[in-house]
C-alpha cells in the first residue's frame, strides 16, 4: 500500500528517508527529524520503531541505528516499517531529556502546530506518522543515573499490547498505566497499541539493553511474517511478569552502595545495599520488603533523603 508522509509518496517496494522540519536553532540552522520508511511490496501491518523521544536516552537511538545499519528492513516480505531513531533532536543536542524550554515532548501530545517546540514535535508526529501505523515500539531508558533492567511495559486491558509484550520476550514485563498527554496515551485513543521498552540509563550505552531491544523487535516482525527468522537470535528469555511494583527510597541522605545486581531475584529481608555518611560514622541498611525482583537501580553514589534507590516487583499479590 502506498504511504504518503509529509507530502512524500512511498510506493510498495520503496524505501525512503523523509526529513520532517519542526523548527530551527537560534542560529537559524534548521532542525529536521529523519523518518526512515521501508514499504514492502505486499500488504501487512505498519510498525513504528522509535527512539530518542527523550533526548538523553541514547540506548534507544543506538538500538534503532543498529537495526538500520544491519539492513533488517530493506527487503521486507510484507507490511511497512517506520523507523524514527531520534525524535527529540533538540534534547539530543543539549544532552537533555527535555527541550531548551524545559518541556517534555512525552507530556505534550497530541501537540499544537503553533505551540511550543515540544508541542510542534508532538503535533507533526500525531498528524504525519501516527495515522499510518498499526502498532509500535517506543525505546526508553532510566533517567537521572537510574538504570532499568531490560523490560517491556504494556497497556492494561489492551489484548494486542499484551500480545506484543509476550512476543517481544523481554526478561521482565508488566502493565503500565497510560500517562496523560503522553505519546502512548494519544496512540491508544486511536486504537494503535504502543509497547514501551526500557533498558539501561540515560547518556550511557548498555549492550544488554541494546541487544534485547533489537532481538525483541525482530521477534515481533518475524511473528507477523515481515522478515525472515534467520536474522533473529533464537535464545528465549524466561519472562517474569510483575503484578506489583514498589520503589525503595532513601530513609537518610549519604553515600549509597548497592549490594546486588540489576535483574536479580531477591528475598524478604535480604540486604540490598547501604547508605553511609561521608566519614563512616553512620550506616543505614536497606532491606528487601518482600520476595521478588530488582529491575531498576540508582547508580548515583550520592543520595538525598527520599531519593529512589531500587525499583522492585513481585509476580503475585500475596
Amino acid at each position: 500500500m502506498t504511504k504518503t508522509i509529509y507530502n512524500t509518496e512511498i510506493l510498495p517496494g520503496e524505501n525512503k528517508i523523509i526529513k520532517l522540519p519542526i523548527g530551527s536553532l537560534p542560529t537559524g540552522t534548521p532542525i529536521k527529524i529523519p523518518i526512515y520508511v521501508f514499504n514492502g511490496k505486499n500488504d501487512g501491518p505498519t510498525v513504528l520503531l522509535q527512539g530518542g523521544l527523550h533526548g538523553d536516552e541514547i540506548n534507544g537511538v543506538e538500538t534503532c541505528k543498529r537495526m538500520l545499519v544491519n539492513e533488517y528492513f530493506t527487503k521486507l516480505k510484507k507490511g511497512c516499517v517506520i523507523v524514527i531513531p531520534l525524535l527529540n533532536v533538540y534534547g539530543f543536542i543539549h544532552f537533555s531529556r527535555e527541550l531548551p524550554d524545559g518541556k517534555d515532548v512525552n507530556r505534550s501530545f497530541p501537540g499544537s502546530k503553533l505551540g511550543s517546540l515540544a508541542g510542534r514535535i508532538a503535533y507533526y508526529h500525531t498528524n504525519e506518522i501516527l495515522p499510518h501505523i498499526d502498532f509500535g515500539i517506543d525505546f526508553h531508558t532510566g533517567g537521572a543515573m537510574r538504570s532499568n533492567y531490560p523490560q517491556i511495559r504494556y497497556t492494561p486491558e489492551c489484548e494486542t499490547s499484551e500480545k506484543l509484550a509476550q512476543l517481544f520476550n523481554a526478561p521482565i514485563q508488566f502493565e503500565s498505566k497510560l500517562i496523560a498527554k503522553s505519546f502512548r496515551a494519544t496512540a491508544n485513543k486511536q486504537n494503535k497499541p504502543i509497547i514501551v521498552f526500557e533498558g539501561g540509563e540515560s547518556m550511557r550505552f548498555d549492550e544488554l539493553a541494546i541487544n534485547e531491544g533489537i532481538n525483541g523487535s525482530l521477534k515481533i516482525l518475524a511473528e507477523y511474517d515481515m522478515i525472515d527468522q534467520p536474522n533473529i537470535n533464537s535464545s528465549k528469555n524466561n519472562t517474569v511478569t510483575l503484578c506489583y511494583r514498589k520503589w525503595i527510597r532513601a530513609r537518610k541522605g549519604g553515600i549509597f552502595t548497592s549490594n546486588i545486581y540489576n535483574g536479580d531475584s531477591i528475598e524478604k529481608d535480604q540486604v540490598l545495599g547501604y547508605i553511609t555518611d561521608a566519614y563512616g560514622n553512620r550506616s543505614t541498611v536497606i532491606k528487601a520488603p518482600f520476595d521478588g525482583y530488582v529491575f531498576c537501580i540508582n547508580n548515583h553514589p550520592l543520595v538525598n533523603q527520599g531519593d529512589a534507590l531500587f525499583h522492585i516487583g513481585k509476580e503475585n499479590l500475596s
